[in-house]
């Protein structure tokens, strides 16, 4: 797990061990809010942390997993700003909490191609290898979730 800014980790549910072999990355007290996209039985976080679930696709987005994506990042952003230590999750980490770390360091007042550019850089170069989610980002997740919603009531 690798911390993007003061107060706001992000990370996968796995971490590579010495051999190449996955290893379990298993949270412990050490946050206030865990929020994940991913759940697996065993992996923490323990009880008496705030923990949030919620599935989101790891592809083009229906306009309510969009708003999905806004209200967490709020959470997330206001969680970190508030002084708690924010840990995201998902299964690897890269794209679907990259998009709602991105975003919730946008409403902490980054510019975008920054805050990619810092999920990237504190995490990994495959972090938000997802080119939708990064349109999506460069539009606004406001105006993706509109055209979104016309591509479905267009079809």
């Amino acid at each position: 797990m690798e911390q993007v800014a003061p107060g706001l980790w992000m990370g996968g549910h796995y971490w590579t061990g010495p051999r190449g072999e996955p290893q379990p990355a298993v949270v412990g007290g050490g946050f206030d809010l865990v929020v994940r996209l991913f759940t697996r039985s065993g992996h923490g976080p323990p009880s008496g942390v705030e923990h949030i679930v919620a599935e989101i696709p790891d592809g083009p987005l229906a306009p309510g997993r969009t708003e999905v994506v806004q209200r967490l990042a709020r959470t997330v952003a206001g969680s970190a700003r508030d002084g708690r230590r924010t840990l995201k999750r998902r299964h690897s980490g890269y794209n679907r909490s990259g998009l709602v770390v991105a975003q919730a360091l946008v409403k902490s007042g980054r510019e975008v191609s920054a805050a990619v550019a810092l999920v990237r850089e504190r995490l990994s170069l495959w972090a938000l290898s997802n080119g939708t989610f990064v349109v999506y980002l460069t539009a606004g997740l406001d105006v993706a979730r509109l055209l979104t919603g016309l591509e479905r009531t267009a079809g």
